[in-house]
């Protein structure tokens, strides 16, 4: 009996242990150091997988990950600060393997496109809103002798 609890309670935990965030990091990739360790994993959250679709370094499987998680260590280990790292792979791949890209240059489209874009639409539709209110409470002009006569005569009928 009390077998068949603990199988039913490891079946019932399975998926809760599984819905952890899993972390592509392999023991040979781990530093000795534990803050330059930390410093790695936090280097690692930043920067997107260039294969794969919104994971970071971290979390991804994918070789180039692999490549990238160890070029970071490397580099932290020969004495670069963060922001060294950073801009060192960003130099070799690009803006892309960042999550939030620098507001600077050709990016301060993309971060102020949106903002503006809502701006507008909130604009458009109170512009909207005032010409329907408009509408609605203008008054009709009154009938002429021929409308009213035949309305009377419909409402007779």
């Amino acid at each position: 009996m009390l077998r068949r609890i603990a199988l039913l309670m490891a079946l019932a935990l399975t998926p809760l242990l599984s819905a952890s965030p899993t972390l592509a990091v392999q023991p040979d990739e781990v530093l000795s150091d534990p803050v330059l360790e930390a410093r790695a994993r936090e280097i690692a959250k930043v920067l997107r997988c260039p294969v794969c679709q919104g994971e970071n370094i971290d979390e991804s499987n994918a070789d180039i990950s692999r490549d990238l998680r160890l070029l970071v260590r490397e580099r932290l280990v020969a004495g670069d600060s963060d922001d060294a790292v950073l801009d060192f792979v960003t130099d070799r791949y690009g803006e892309y393997v960042l999550f939030e890209p620098e507001a600077t240059g050709s990016n301060l489209i993309l971060w102020y496109t949106g903002p503006v874009a809502l701006l507008l639409a909130l604009g458009g539709a109170f512009v909207f809103v005032r010409s329907r209110r408009k509408v609605e409470t203008a008054a009709a002009p009154p009938l002429s002798r021929e409308e009213s006569a035949r309305l009377a005569e419909l409402l007779e009928e």
